[in-house]
């Protein structure tokens, strides 16, 4: 547990989203209202779907064509499959994305709720739910990924953790998005739940932790050579 907090203490998302987040809970001390409660847990649940989306959408999109493009995903994500224990990749390069997501959602709620409910209401509401609320739980997701890929000793929580995503890495990449523990209802809602029998079916131990690429692709072998990756990859050795 100690290992995994020392890791996102050093992340650079969460560095960025830090100073926001005291003010959300300098808001929170000094202007309290009951309906804050709910602005947090709002911005929780929409982090959650956050989380899975991004996941299933964003970094296991179809693998650009073009090599620039094709380098940003494998530095993003890529990467991480095919090193998945090297604390390099456990998150992309760009630390400022966070920070941008958070701040585009807080200027679309202050729009939507500025004309209901007054410019002050509106940004108190959009900045705990989204810098105080998302922001947390977008911190534990950072402390339940670092712990499932961290080799060292867990207790039932951590082995929990590292079981469920696990199967995402070595066992069926289109299956697990959810990465935070608990959260396995929203891969049952939208349909990829992981099923053992599915599972086996599509298992190919050459292309597994390249995200279904031939991991001699052109395409790799370049971006592992721009971002000087020097080892090799599991399913290659």
């Amino acid at each position: 547990m100690l290992a995994a907090l020392r890791i996102i203490l050093h992340m650079g998302g969460l560095h960025r989203l830090a100073p926001f987040w005291l003010v959300g809970m300098g808001l929170m001390a000094f202007d309290f209202a009951w309906w804050m409660l709910g602005a947090l847990a709002y911005g929780v649940v929409i982090q959650w779907f956050n989380e899975y989306l991004i996941h299933r959408f964003i970094y296991h999109r179809a693998p650009p064509s073009a090599q620039s493009p094709f380098n940003a995903l494998y530095r993003s994500h890529i990467g991480h499959h095919e090193f998945p224990q090297d604390e390099e990749f456990f998150t992309g390069d760009d630390h400022w994305f966070p920070l941008r997501f958070a701040a585009g959602s807080f200027a679309a709620h202050l729009l939507v709720l500025w004309p209901v409910v007054g410019l002050w209401t509106a940004l108190e509401f959009a900045w705990v739910a989204l810098f105080v609320g998302s922001a947390s739980a977008f911190a534990f997701y950072e402390y339940c990924h670092t712990l499932a890929h961290l080799n060292v000793p867990k207790g039932r929580f951590g082995q929990w953790v590292t079981r469920e995503h696990m199967a995402h890495h070595y066992q069926d990449h289109h299956a697990t998005f959810h990465v935070t523990a608990g959260m396995g209802w929203i891969d049952r809602l939208f349909g990829t739940a992981h099923d053992p029998a599915q599972a086996r079916a599509r298992y190919d131990r050459r292309t597994m932790m390249s995200l279904g690429m031939d991991p001699d692709d052109l395409r790799l072998v370049t971006a592992r050579k721009a971002y000087g990756v020097k080892k090799t990859p599991r399913h290659m050795a």
